[in-house]
């Protein structure tokens, strides 16, 4: 329910100022108002001197970061971050999670919950593990999943905050694209609700059997207006309206290529999938020889496998770009969690690129298809789907 801002901040303040504290965020902005910063960050510090407040902002050009005593000093400095219209705090202590969320009304909607786990005394930069979603969270006795695959969803989302701004307002249309037992689906929406945001996210997956069991879940969960699966193939499973964002986890082969084929004609703003298994390029390259010089890099079978996975997320990237999205691959969860730990994350751009760049992006993909003979199967989808 929402609440007074002042009372609001006013708890906020206090556990700012708590020797408790292990971590705060501050971002977004209410409307109508523009903080003098767009970020800002506190975690205590242990230095030399005694125990600091570290404060660090940046106004979106460069950073900058300061210390403060506890006392007057820290006061001071926490006053003038409250008084800054921010539109979103979150706060860690040892204790307890807080975030904050102002609504268009001005009021504050808070959400409050038990910390994941005991924190250990601050020691230099040295920081106890820091989870997105709380571990202890009461979805986690419903939808179960892996120590492993808890870790590999809480990367995604991290990967997903850092791909959303911060002042993102509205209502939030997401889709998890072979989303099997919908881990990644449940987890994505508690997150992003906890982040003050108006999210409708639907599951597409092709059991149905998957289907009934996520949508029974999430009416256990009180979710059901706002979280819903559908039965089908991740290329032709129909979800309206098209999504602001799609996710992708671990769909298998040419299912990835489906996603980002389907992201591309929804138009979609941001695109976060991790692909799996690469067999369609590995085949092709099995079945002609390696252009000279490069023989000795698919002579040897596992390393033609795992040239076949850098060739296909790399055209994949490629394809991205060249419909409007600036596109990165990233490593999303350290190896030892799952191999399959590649992320392309893209966001549709703004400006059109110039004709010349277009032109060059065109020609330096075109060359390597002609180099290796292959067809992505991306291309072949987005060729079918623009004609």
């Amino acid at each position: 329910m929402p609440q007074p801002l002042d009372a609001a901040l006013t708890e906020v303040r206090a556990l700012l100022l708590d020797p408790a504290l292990t971590r705060a965020v501050a971002a977004g902005r209410r409307r109508g108002h523009r903080p003098s910063m767009v970020r800002a960050e506190l975690r205590p510090v242990a230095l030399k001197g005694g125990p600091r407040l570290q404060i660090a902002t940046s106004d979106g050009v460069r950073p900058y970061t300061r210390n403060v005593a506890p006392g007057t000093e820290a006061d001071t400095a926490v006053d003038a971050l409250l008084a800054e219209p921010f539109g979103n705090w979150h706060v860690e202590t040892t204790d307890v999670t807080l975030q904050l969320r102002v609504t268009k009304s001005g009021e504050a909607q808070v959400h409050r919950s038990a910390a994941a786990r005991p924190v250990a005394e601050p020691a230099g930069h040295d920081r106890a593990k820091e989870w997105l979603l709380d571990p202890g969270d009461e979805i986690f006795a419903e939808i179960g999943g892996s120590a492993a695959k808890r870790r590999q969803v809480d990367a995604f989302l991290r990967a997903l905050a850092a791909t959303l701004p911060d002042d993102l307002t509205g209502t939030l249309r997401v889709v998890d694209l072979g989303c099997g037992n919908a881990y990644l689906t449940f987890a994505a929406y508690r997150y992003l609700s906890q982040r003050g945001l108006d999210v409708r996210l639907v599951g597409v997956d092709v059991r149905q059997d998957q289907r009934r069991r996520n949508t029974e879940l999430a009416e256990r969960l009180g979710w059901a207006d706002r979280v819903s699966f559908v039965a089908g193939t991740i290329a032709d499973a129909g979800v309206e309206p098209a999504p602001d964002l799609v996710l992708a986890l671990h769909a298998c082969d040419t299912a990835t290529d489906e996603a980002l084929a389907r992201a591309v004609r929804w138009d979609a703003r941001w695109v976060l999938a991790a692909p799996c298994c690469h067999h369609d390029l590995a085949a092709q390259l099995r079945a002609r020889p390696a252009p000279a010089p490069y023989e000795l890099l698919t002579r040897q079978g596992i390393l033609r496998e795992r040239f076949a996975d850098v060739l296909t997320d790399s055209l994949r990237a490629a394809l991205l770009r060249l419909h409007g999205y600036r596109t990165e691959v990233v490593e999303f969860v350290d190896s030892q969690h799952t191999p399959r730990n590649l992320l392309i994350r893209a966001r549709r751009g703004g400006a059109a690129p110039d004709a010349a760049s277009d032109a060059a992006q065109r020609a330096e993909y075109r060359a390597l298809l002609d180099q290796w003979q292959v067809t992505p199967r991306l291309e072949t989808l987005l060729t079918t789907t623009a004609g």
